[in-house]
């Protein structure tokens, strides 16, 4: 089995910066790509970023310049920084991590139970 815990929301006021971050345990051979998704009432659920596991990164337009993720492979754990937070931003955010749990399996894709971010206006 594998689980993937989310912490560092909460409510910020506009301007104001978070650092979210997902650690993935269990049963892990290795970890590819890994990012962070949100859903906002009335939206649909969109990616925010994305990381492979050699570093390379994907931020959604409505982010970026904003917005950093990174990862941290020895302790498999990805994190979301969140930076000039804006009332567009409130949403429950979602990790995910597409993991192998052993030498010969095929990649899996877990999601964490989500994390809700606040900015009020």
């Amino acid at each position: 089995q594998v689980q993937l815990v989310e912490s560092g929301g909460g409510l910020v006021q506009a301007g104001g910066s978070l650092r979210l971050s997902c650690a993935a345990s269990g049963n892990i051979f290795s970890i590819n790509d890994m990012g962070w998704y949100r859903q906002a009432p009335g939206k649909q659920r969109e990616l925010v970023a994305a990381v492979t596991r050699g570093g390379s990164t994907n931020v959604a337009d409505s982010v970026k310049g904003r917005f950093t993720i990174s990862r941290d492979n020895a302790k498999n754990t990805v994190y979301l920084q969140m930076n000039s937070l804006k009332p567009e931003d409130t949403a429950v955010y979602f990790c995910n991590a597409n993991v192998i749990r052993t030498v010969l399996s095929r990649e899996s894709r877990y999601w964490g139970q989500g994390t809700q971010v606040t900015v009020p206006s």
